[in-house]
């Protein structure tokens, strides 16, 4: 949007905040908001496409804070890129947005080569603390690595499933202790329907 336009609109909206109507005021104060976050979006997706590796991954982590469907497609792609800093800048945001739109990408991240983009994927599907989502998060108890298998006992911990206590309760030996802190956390999360 031209800036000269987008100058006359919030001059206008700033005037219209001292409406005597309550409704109006509040009409041009969303109005200004929104106003502000294309304009932050915009900045936002210049930064994406011509930053630098760090640049990118601070973009990608304020297209979460912008929020809304607006931002799921440049996440999306970021969390498709070969780059293992971007992809998992973009699953960790996504995991937070937690828009059913992207539990397909997530799933299909759980199949990547790099067991930290797996965990970023299993975490992120935790946000959704979907129970449906369980038969993709087992077989992750079973990695032993201390990551993937953490990030699984803690998404199905979110899910409340109750009848995966035993299956969880049977990772409390694991010899690795970021597991153990796993179990012991997620069993405080559980808690009978």
């Amino acid at each position: 949007m031209e800036q000269s336009h987008m100058s006359k609109r919030k001059e206008l909206l700033i005037r219209m905040l001292k409406d005597s109507d309550s409704e109006v005021s509040s009409a041009a104060a969303a109005a200004l908001e929104r106003l502000e976050s294309l304009q932050s979006l915009e900045e936002v997706l210049q930064q994406l496409k011509k930053g630098d590796i760090a640049e990118k991954i601070r973009a990608i982590y304020a297209l979460g804070a912008i929020g809304g469907e607006k931002v799921l497609k440049p996440l999306t792609y970021c969390a498709s890129r070969p780059e293992d800093d971007l992809k998992a800048a973009a699953i960790d945001v996504l995991g937070n947005l937690a828009h059913s739109s992207t539990v397909p990408l997530l799933l299909e991240k759980l199949k990547d080569d790099n067991s930290g983009i797996r965990a970023k994927a299993i975490k992120a599907l935790g946000n959704f603390a979907d129970r449906s989502l369980t038969p993709h998060l087992l077989p992750f108890l079973e990695a032993g690595d201390g990551l993937t298998d953490v990030e699984a006992v803690l998404a199905i911990a979110k899910t409340g499933d109750i009848l995966l206590e035993e299956r969880i309760m049977q990772l409390a030996t694991s010899p690795l202790s970021a597991t153990r802190v796993a179990v012991a956390t997620a069993l405080g999360m559980l808690t009978p329907a």
